[in-house]
C-alpha cells in the first residue's frame, strides 16, 4: 500500500519520542523546536514577554501621567485655598507682609504635601518662600496675567527646578488685585510617585509572564501526550494511515453536516448504500437511496441499532451528533444484519413467551374471585401471545360447587381481545359444546389443541356454521383450545384466537398455552374453593344477622350493614326492648373474618340477648360476655381444631324514654356519637375497658349520660373510621363532622350522609352502624304514688290507679291491674322496706311497677290445696302478659305488662278468676 512506509516511519519516530519521554525530564521534550508542541511553546513564551514589556512601559506612561495631573490639581486647590483666606489681602497692604505670610505659608506647604507656597505682591517680589534668602526677590513667573485675575497653571523652570505650579490672584472685597499666591511640586517629587509604582508594575508582569508561562507549558504537555512529540511530517503521515484504516474497516462510516451534504463515506458505506462516484459534498437526498435512509442521514437525529433496509439489505444504523468533537454534523456508522435477522426472530418469540409465563405467575391469581381470575388469564396473553382469549367455565364452578365429572355446558367467562367488534360468542352466554370442537377434544384428552388453519378444518365449524363463517371472515385464522385442569378436575377451557398476527400457531406454542392454563386452573380452582367458603360464611351471617329491628316506641332507629371484600366478618348490632318502654342497643365485632368469626358472632349475639332477658346493667352484662369469651377460648383446648377468639369488642348502651337517661357500657370499642338537636357533636367520655376476653381481670364501668328528644345516638365498628388511608383518630374527627351541624336529617339521612362521607373505595374491614334518634314519654302517660308500710294503703292506691286507668280509657282491664297492683303492693309492704313506689306507664301495653328498698328476690310458686297463702305471684304470672324483676342501686323493681287489645272478656269478680282457673 503506498504510504505504508511513511506510516510505519511516523509510528517509529512516535515510539521513539514517547522513549524519549520516559528516560528524559518531559521539560526537554516540551522545549524541543523541532516539535509542533515546541514550536507553538517558544512562540508562546514570546509573545507573552512581549505583551508583558509593552504593558509595564504603558502602565508607567499612565502612572506618570496621572501623578502629573494629580500634582496639578493639588497645586490648585492649595493656592485657591491660601488665596482666598480671610487674612491675606490684609497682609499683602500691611508694612510687614512677611512677617504675617511667611509662618501661614510654611503651615499650608507643610500640610498640603506640596513644594513651595509663594505669596507675590503686585511688584513681581516675593512675600513668601522656603528658602528665605529667596524673600524679596522678584518672582520668575510674569505677574501680568495675575493683575488681570486670571488663574495660572503651568510646568516651567523655577528658582527649585522643572515644576509644576499654579498661580491665583489674591483680591480684595472690591475686586482689586493686591497679589497672587503660587503653590507647586517639582517634576523630581511627580518622577518619584510614579517610581514608587514600578515594582508592584514589574511584579505584575513578571506574574503575568509566569502564569501565561506555566499555562503554556500545562498546554504544551498536554499536546505533546496527545501527539507524542511528533512533528508536521510525521503527523501528517499518522493521518494518512488513520484515512487508510477508516477505509479497510468492515463497518460502514458516513458523516453528514448540517446542510444534509455527505463529507465522508468510506469504502464500506459505498458498498453497503451502493452509493454513486463524487458522492462527497452532494445531498443526501440526491443520491437516491431508500427513503428511510435518506430520512435519517438528513436529520440527524440521534439513533441506536435502528434497523431500515437497502439495497436488499438489513442494516443496523447507529447515528450522533459530530458538534461536540468537531463541526456541526453527524456521524452515522452501518452494520449488515441480515444474518442475524432469522436469529433475531427465534430470540424475540422465545423472549414473548418468557413473558408471558412471567406474567402469568404474577398476574393470575391476584383476587379470589373466579370471574376476575379468568379475566387475568385472558388479559396476559393478549397480544403477546394471541389477538383474542376466551376463558369458559362450568356452572359449578362459578358458584363454588364441586364438580362431579366433565360438562360439556359452558358458560363464557371471559373475553379479551384487540378489538370489540368480534364475532366470538360473548361474555355471559351459556354454550353447548359440540363433540367435534377443538374444545371438546382438549376436555376429553386434557391435552391441549392446535387448529393451524380454520379456513381448512371442519370440526369447529359444528359449534355454530354462521358465527364459524362470520369469524373466518373477521380474519381469526388460527385457534388453540386448552382444558383448565387442576387437582384431577376439569374446570372449564381456555381458547387463544388469532387475526392479527399472520403467522398461525404452531407446535411449539401449545406448551406455552397448557403452562399458563395450567397456573391459571389452579388458582381458578382456589378461587372456587373460596366462593364455597365464602358463601357458607355469608349464609351463617345472614342466618345469625337481625333480619328485622323489633317494634318499640323509645328510639327511631336505621342501621347499614357493609360486608368487607375480603369476606364475610363479625360484626353484628342489635335493638333490645326491655320492660319500663327501656330499649338496649348494642353493636360488637369479632376480629378476623370467615366461618369462625360469624360463628363467633351469632354465640355472641344470642348470648347478649339471654343476658338482656335477665334486666341487668351494661357492665354487668358486658362482664357476663367477657367470662363467656374466656370459657369459649378455654374449651379450644379440648378441641385443637378450633380457633381462638383473638379480639372481641362491645358497646351496650340502654336508654330509658321516661327520664331521657342512657348507660352505657363498652369493652375495647369505639365510643358512639351524640348529636344534639342543636347541631352540636360529641363523644362521650366512656370508662376505658379492654376487649372480651383479654384476660385482664379489670371490672366494666357504666356511664350515665342525660339525651333530650331527638338527640341521635350513632353506634358503628371500626371498619367505617379506620383503614390504610388514615388512622383511627382522623377517622373519629371526621366521622363527627360528618353529623355536626346537621340537626335535621333523620336517622336514614344521618345513615347515608356517613357513608357517603366515610365509606372508603374498597373496604378492608366489616362496617355496621346504627342510627338511633331519641323519643320521650309524654308525663301524661306516666303515673306515679309513693306507697306507706301500712296495708290500709293498698286500697287507696288501688282506687288511685283505677281512676288513671279510668282517665287513660283502659276500664276494660281496670280489674285485672287492680289484683296485680294488690298483690305486689302488699307483697312490698308486708316482705320489704322502703321506699315503696307505684307507677303505672301507659304505652303499647300498660305497665305497672312496684318498687322497694329490697334486693330480695320474690319467687314463683305453686301452692298446695291446703296452703293459706304462696298463690300471690302466680296470679300475676296469670293476669300478665310477661312479669319479672330488676335490681337498681337502692332495691328492686317488680314490672308487669298487659296487652291493652282484647283476649275475650275480662272477669268481673275474683269468683269469675277462680272459675276460668279451674276450668
Amino acid at each position: 500500500m503506498p504510504g505504508s512506509k511513511g506510516s510505519s516511519t511516523s509510528y517509529e519516530n512516535a515510539r521513539a519520542s514517547q522513549a524519549t519521554q520516559k528516560k528524559g525530564p518531559r521539560r526537554r521534550s516540551i522545549l524541543r523546536v523541532r516539535s509542533v508542541v515546541g514550536q507553538m511553546f517558544v512562540l508562546q513564551i514570546i509573545v507573552v514577554v512581549l505583551l508583558a514589556a509593552g504593558a509595564v512601559a504603558l502602565l508607567l506612561i499612565l502612572a506618570q501621567r496621572e501623578s502629573k495631573q494629580e500634582a496639578a490639581s493639588r497645586s490648585l486647590a492649595v493656592a485657591q485655598g491660601f488665596a482666598s483666606s480671610p487674612g491675606v489681602a490684609p497682609a499683602l497692604e500691611s508694612d510687614h507682609p512677611t512677617a504675617l505670610l511667611q509662618p501661614g505659608a510654611e503651615e499650608a506647604r507643610k500640610g498640603s504635601d506640596v513644594d513651595f507656597v509663594v505669596v507675590v505682591g503686585r511688584d513681581g517680589l516675593r512675600y513668601t518662600h522656603p528658602f528665605p534668602d529667596r524673600i524679596g526677590k522678584p518672582s520668575s513667573r510674569d505677574i501680568a496675567p495675575l493683575l488681570a485675575g486670571r488663574t495660572v497653571v503651568e510646568t516651567r523652570v523655577g528658582t527649585l527646578g522643572p515644576q509644576i505650579r499654579a498661580y491665583v490672584p489674591v483680591k480684595k472685597r472690591d475686586g482689586t488685585v493686591v497679589g497672587a499666591v503660587g503653590a507647586g511640586v517639582t517634576i523630581a517629587e511627580v518622577n518619584s510617585a510614579a517610581a514608587e509604582q514600578l515594582p508592584l508594575v514589574i511584579g505584575g508582569a513578571v506574574g503575568a509572564v509566569a502564569v501565561s508561562t506555566a499555562g503554556a507549558a500545562l498546554l504544551s504537555r498536554r499536546l505533546l501526550r496527545q501527539t507524542h512529540g511528533l512533528g508536521p511530517a510525521e503527523i501528517t503521515r499518522l493521518y494518512e494511515h488513520h484515512d487508510a484504516v477508516l477505509h479497510a474497516v468492515k463497518e460502514g462510516v458516513v458523516i453528514v453536516d448540517r446542510e444534509g451534504r455527505m463529507v465522508l463515506a468510506n469504502d464500506e458505506a459505498h458498498r453497503l448504500l451502493d452509493l454513486p462516484t463524487g458522492s462527497d459534498g452532494r445531498k443526501v437526498a440526491e443520491l437516491g437511496l431508500s427513503d428511510g435512509i435518506a430520512e435519517l442521514l438528513s436529520s440527524g437525529r440521534a439513533v441506536a441499532d435502528e434497523m431500515h433496509e437497502a439495497g436488499g439489505r438489513l442494516l443496523a444504523v447507529n447515528q450522533r451528533p459530530t458538534s461536540r468533537y468537531g463541526p456541526a454534523g453527524s456521524v452515522a456508522t452501518l452494520r449488515d444484519s441480515t444474518e442475524l435477522l432469522a436469529l433475531s426472530s427465534s430470540a424475540d418469540a422465545a423472549r414473548r413467551r418468557l413473558r408471558v409465563l412471567y406474567d402469568a405467575s404474577v398476574r393470575i391469581g391476584t383476587t379470589l374471585e373466579v370471574p376476575r381470575t379468568a379475566q387475568e388469564l385472558a388479559e396476559i396473553a393478549v397480544p403477546q401471545f394471541a389477538d383474542f382469549v376466551t376463558v369458559d367455565l362450568a356452572e359449578p364452578v362459578l358458584r363454588g360447587e364441586e364438580l362431579q365429572g366433565t360438562e360439556r355446558v359452558l358458560r363464557r367467562t371471559a373475553i379479551t381481545g384487540v378489538r370489540d367488534d368480534h364475532p366470538l360468542f360473548p361474555q355471559g352466554q351459556l354454550i353447548q359444546l359440540v363433540d367435534s370442537t377443538p374444545q371438546v377434544q382438549g376436555l376429553s384428552s386434557g391435552r391441549a389443541v392446535v387448529e393451524r388453519d380454520l379456513d381448512r378444518a371442519a370440526g369447529w365449524r359444528a359449534q355454530d356454521p354462521e358465527r364459524a363463517q362470520r369469524i373466518l371472515d373477521y380474519g381469526i385464522h388460527s385457534l388453540i383450545s386448552a382444558p383448565l385442569s387442576a387437582r384431577g378436575v376439569v374446570l372449564g377451557v381456555a381458547s387463544f384466537w388469532r387475526s392479527e398476527k399472520p403467522e398461525p400457531f404452531e407446535e411449539d406454542d401449545l406448551a406455552l398455552a397448557e403452562e399458563v392454563t395450567a397456573r391459571a386452573a389452579v388458582c381458578i380452582d382456589n378461587a372456587r374453593r373460596y366462593t364455597k367458603e365464602h358463601s357458607l360464611a355469608v349464609t351463617l351471617q345472614r342466618s345469625l344477622m337481625p333480619r328485622g329491628l323489633p317494634a318499640q316506641t323509645a328510639l327511631e332507629v336505621a342501621h347499614r350493614y357493609l360486608p368487607a371484600q375480603a369476606g364475610v366478618g363479625g360484626d353484628w348490632f342489635d335493638v333490645i326492648p326491655l320492660p319500663g318502654t327501656r330499649v338496649a342497643v348494642v353493636v360488637g365485632d369479632v376480629v378476623g373474618h370467615g366461618l369462625h368469626a360469624a360463628a363467633t358472632m351469632g354465640r355472641l349475639r344470642t348470648a347478649v340477648h339471654n343476658f338482656s332477658s335477665l334486666d341487668l346493667a351494661p357492665d354487668e352484662i358486658l362482664g357476663h360476655l367477657d367470662e363467656l369469651v374466656e370459657q369459649m377460648d378455654l374449651d379450644r383446648t379440648t378441641d385443637e381444631r378450633s380457633q381462638e377468639v383473638t379480639g372481641v369488642t362491645c358497646l351496650y348502651a340502654v336508654y330509658d324514654p321516661i327520664t331521657g337517661g342512657c348507660s352505657l357500657a363498652s369493652a375495647g370499642h369505639p365510643p358512639p356519637v351524640v348529636a344534639l338537636p342543636d347541631g352540636t357533636a360529641y363523644y362521650p367520655r366512656l370508662s376505658p375497658s379492654p376487649p372480651l376476653g383479654a384476660g385482664s381481670g379489670l371490672p366494666v364501668e357504666s356511664t350515665q349520660i342525660q339525651l333530650p328528644e331527638g338527640s341521635r345516638l350513632i353506634l358503628y365498628t371500626d371498619g367505617l373510621v379506620e383503614d390504610r388511608r388514615r388512622d383511627i383518630d382522623s377517622g373519629l374527627a371526621l366521622l363527627r363532622a360528618a353529623v355536626a351541624g346537621k340537626a335535621g336529617l333523620g336517622p336514614e339521612e344521618t345513615c347515608q350522609e356517613i357513608l357517603d362521607t366515610m365509606l372508603p373505595e374498597h373496604p378492608g374491614d366489616d362496617i355496621a352502624l346504627m342510627v338511633a334518634r331519641t323519643r320521650l314519654l309524654e308525663s301524661r302517660f306516666v303515673a306515679q304514688w309513693e306507697v306507706p308500710s301500712d296495708p290500709a294503703a293498698v286500697a287507696v292506691t288501688r282506687n288511685a290507679c283505677a281512676r288513671q286507668l279510668e282517665s287513660w280509657g283502659l276500664d276494660d282491664i281496670a280489674f285485672t291491674t287492680e289484683l296485680i297492683l294488690s298483690e305486689l303492693i302488699t307483697n312490698a309492704i308486708r316482705y320489704a322496706a322502703q321506699p315503696i313506689t307505684v307507677r303505672l306507664i301507659h304505652n303499647t301495653s300498660l305497665i305497672c311497677e312496684v318498687s322497694d328498698g329490697s334486693s330480695t328476690a320474690p319467687h314463683l310458686r305453686r301452692a298446695a290445696v291446703t296452703d293459706e297463702g304462696g298463690r300471690g305471684l302466680f296470679l300475676v304470672a296469670q293476669l300478665a302478659e310477661r312479669w319479672g324483676t330488676r335490681y337498681t342501686a337502692t332495691g328492686k323493681v317488680l314490672w308487669t305488662e298487659q296487652a291493652l287489645h282484647a283476649r275475650g272478656t275480662p272477669p268481673a269478680t275474683v269468683d269469675d278468676l277462680l272459675d276460668q282457673w279451674d276450668a
